[in-house]
């Protein structure tokens, strides 16, 4: 199986959309609509399951094909990182300046 990263999707693109876009290029396994968690509305990227050969045919077929007035980024998706809790006290930032 391969993930795939579509981007620069319309707020409105429904999913069956999406899937009715990949599924002429094979078996859609899986498809994630990322959605805001407060609002609820699309981010405008979705990531697609198919099987290796088909992936690999849906992506140099697809990227920059036009959907809803938008050229779609479609390429492998990378995995996601997963980040290591900072040790107690620590900061991205550093220190917080002194009040003067």
């Amino acid at each position: 199986m391969k993930n795939i990263f579509v981007g620069n999707l319309s707020s409105g693109t429904p999913p069956e959309a999406i899937r009715s876009l990949f599924s002429p290029l094979g078996t859609v396994r899986k498809l994630k609509l990322m959605t805001d968690k407060s609002t609820g509305l699309s981010r405008g990227f979705a990531f697609v399951e198919m099987a290796e050969p088909e992936a690999d045919r849906a992506i140099a077929v697809l990227h920059g094909s036009i959907m809803d007035g938008r050229a779609l980024e479609v390429r492998e998706g990378r995995p996601k990182l997963h980040w290591a809790p900072l040790p107690e006290g620590a900061s991205i930032a550093g220190p917080l300046p002194a009040d003067g």
